[in-house]
């Protein structure tokens, strides 16, 4: 995600749009269209007589409206999925705080090696969970592991899952030791349960992309509309239709772009949500709650149009 004050400075965002590599992209994409209408309007001129071509005129712009219609609906699609997947971390956030608070409570004031324990794996379980939803778990960016750990969650195809069975293995540990009670195990399940709910919820928007053939449609028709609408244009509006045909396919590209970039929020694209930031911070979190702030992680100070990953 770019880090930026919104509605500070007008004029400042858009000095900026080289930091969005969608941006880059869009403006490569109407900067060919810029060409290619600027070709046919000199071979028009060249080779062509004047004609009326109201009647196309019209028709593109009819195909216009159509094609505005579909990208609204792709463009609410892709921001439903990434706000939806805002709202789970949002939850991880509060609930692993939970988590920590309730452990914290009902655990015997002495045993602070579990809570160490226990802030170590509810760190680590977003922290894996950070990169299980890009390309697989780094067990690099965990943090406190033993060879043992090491061994076993390399034998793990889903790591953040064999974090969550250590987490309430070690709670379960203790009621049988008599150290918690039977309602405290109980009210443990539901917030324990939570961190698995979150997990299988943002699994589903990073497997469940949208369907191909509506994807590929919505390709074709801006690529073919870009590619006629000067055809269409030139006649008409002389050299008037090369701002004309790049303002459009701005907006057009911009808006399909924009939403394919942000229909998979977990991944590294700059407008996708900084993920790891956030893991960062339930770690300060939890080690707070648990009064082991010496354990806490350094969150370097952001600047303006920086990248948060």
């Amino acid at each position: 995600m770019i880090i930026y004050k919104a509605n500070d400075n007008w004029f400042g965002d858009i000095k900026h749009l080289a930091t969005s590599w969608t941006m880059v992209k869009v403006m490569r994409a109407v900067l060919f269209f810029g060409v290619y209408t600027t070709t046919i309007w000199l071979l028009h001129f060249k080779f062509f007589p004047e004609k009326d071509q109201s009647v196309i005129g019209s028709a593109f712009s009819l195909l216009g409206i159509v094609l505005s219609i579909l990208l609204v609906f792709r463009t609410n699609s892709a921001y439903d999925r990434w706000w939806e997947g805002r709202k789970q971390w949002g939850a991880l956030i509060n609930n692993t705080r939970n988590l920590a608070v309730y452990a914290h409570t009902i655990l015997p004031k002495e045993n602070h090696v579990l809570r160490f324990y226990l802030a170590v794996r509810i760190s680590n379980f977003c922290h894996a969970m950070v990169e299980h939803l890009r390309e697989g778990t780094d067990l690099k960016i965990l943090i406190h592991l033993t060879e043992e750990d090491r061994k076993k969650y390399d034998q793990r195809g889903h790591v953040p899952n064999a974090i969550t069975q250590e987490i309430y293995s070690a709670m379960v540990q203790e009621h049988r030791k008599g150290n918690i009670t039977d309602p405290d195990l109980i009210n443990y399940g539901p917030l324990h349960k939570s961190l698995l709910d979150i997990i299988g919820a943002c699994e589903r928007i990073k497997k469940t992309p949208i369907p191909f053939s509506y994807a590929v449609f919505m390709k074709i028709f801006i690529t073919t509309y870009g590619l006629l609408l000067p055809i269409a244009l030139t006649p008409q509006m002389g050299y008037f239709a090369i701002p004309v045909v790049m303002l459009v396919m701005f907006a057009f590209i911009g808006i399909e772009l924009m939403g394919e970039e942000i229909e998979d929020p977990f991944g590294l694209d700059c407008n996708n949500l900084p993920t790891g930031d956030m893991a960062k911070s339930i770690q300060n979190n939890v080690f707070e709650i648990f009064e082991l702030d010496e354990e806490k992680a350094q969150n370097a100070k952001r600047d303006l149009y920086e990248k948060v990953f």
